[in-house]
């Protein structure tokens, strides 16, 4: 089933259009600091309902930062997000309801069963409970449903993360690294889910330095370091080994 209109914004006294609003997700000259280092700037995409978008980048480039920004975890150093053509506040307000987000954590607590798991994240985000077992069945994980999540390998613990994603359908994943500890056949599993989401009207974007066999857009955080645009824009520097 696709996707109902997106969440709007509540309007300010003045809201600010994007120049772009037929894409549903926007930035523009987005930066990112962590501690004293500039991670990236002036990053600008676009992204519309039905499309993947790919972070590349070696580690601590900031596909992660890029993505906890996304999902209303931190805030930008500089730059604008546009929703739906409206500006998501710093608070991430109108955004983070729309996301998923399954990072390097789990998200899940060890003595709890995993099916006790994703119920609690149905409940949390709003979702139906009848949604459960389609969720374990499409991470085969029906077997596994009565065992508490910290007894379970790393593997499966990643499967039971990915499963949230199905307990309340929401517009635009966020995944970092998903196939991390999945097999071959988990991982064509995961290519499956994407692609029956973003075909159904949602969206990704995700950091992977594994193939997953989807078609999506190319973002390379390195375009985006300080030290690259100041190279791009010194043509001295640009010669120099």
């Amino acid at each position: 089933m696709a996707y109902g209109a997106a969440m709007m914004l509540h309007p300010t006294k003045h809201p600010t259009p994007s120049p772009e609003a037929r894409a549903t997700l926007n930035a523009q000259a987005l930066a990112c600091r962590r501690g004293q280092r500039l991670l990236f700037a002036g990053l600008d995409f676009s992204l519309e309902r039905g499309r993947i978008l790919i972070l590349r980048g070696p580690n601590g480039s900031g596909k992660t930062s890029l993505l906890r920004l996304l999902a209303g975890l931190s805030r930008p150093e500089a730059g604008q997000l546009f929703w739906c053509g409206m500006a998501v506040p710093p608070s991430g307000a109108g955004l983070s309801e729309q996301v998923h987000y399954v990072g390097h954590s789990s998200g899940m607590k060890a003595a709890f069963s995993v099916t006790d798991n994703l119920r609690f994240w149905a409940r949390y985000l709003g979702g139906a409970e009848d949604r459960l077992e389609a969720s374990l069945e499409a991470l085969d994980l029906e077997a596994l449903a009565h065992l508490p999540v910290g007894a379970l390998s790393a593997g499966q613990q990643r499967r039971v993360s990915l499963a949230r994603l199905l307990v309340a359908p929401r517009p635009l994943w966020l995944l970092d690294e998903p196939t991390v500890a999945l097999d071959s056949d988990n991982q064509h599993r995961l290519t499956g889910l994407i692609q029956t989401h973003v075909q159904n009207g949602g969206m990704a974007v995700i950091a992977t330095h594994t193939p997953l066999g989807v078609d999506g857009a190319s973002l390379d955080l390195r375009d985006f370091q300080p030290e690259a645009q100041h190279m791009a824009h010194d043509p001295l520097l640009a010669f120099e080994d």
